[in-house]
């Protein structure tokens, strides 16, 4: 909630700079913890979709179009599978 004091353009900011630090400590993670399972990867992708709408309620679409591929695709380069919504 933004405070009557507070400007609004400097909140938006700030969240835009926590947006950037949780996705990239994500994929700093993803691609660097070489004791991560698949499973506590699609963990911490579905945690970090969680923080990411905390912050933009109104952005999932957003995040599906946006930065679910780049998890998926770094899923796949580590595991060979990604978050298993369309695999069989």
């Amino acid at each position: 909630m933004v405070e009557p004091w507070e400007d609004p353009i400097e909140e938006e900011k700030k969240k835009i700079h926590r947006l950037r630090v949780l996705v990239d400590l994500a994929t700093s993670v993803l691609y660097q913890e070489t004791s991560l399972t698949l499973e506590e990867a699609r963990q911490l992708v579905r945690n970090t979709e969680s923080s990411v709408l905390t912050l933009f309620p109104d952005k999932q679409q957003t995040f599906d179009m946006v930065l679910l591929p780049r998890f998926e695709r770094i899923l796949h380069e580590r595991w060979g599978r990604g978050m298993g919504y369309t695999e069989h």
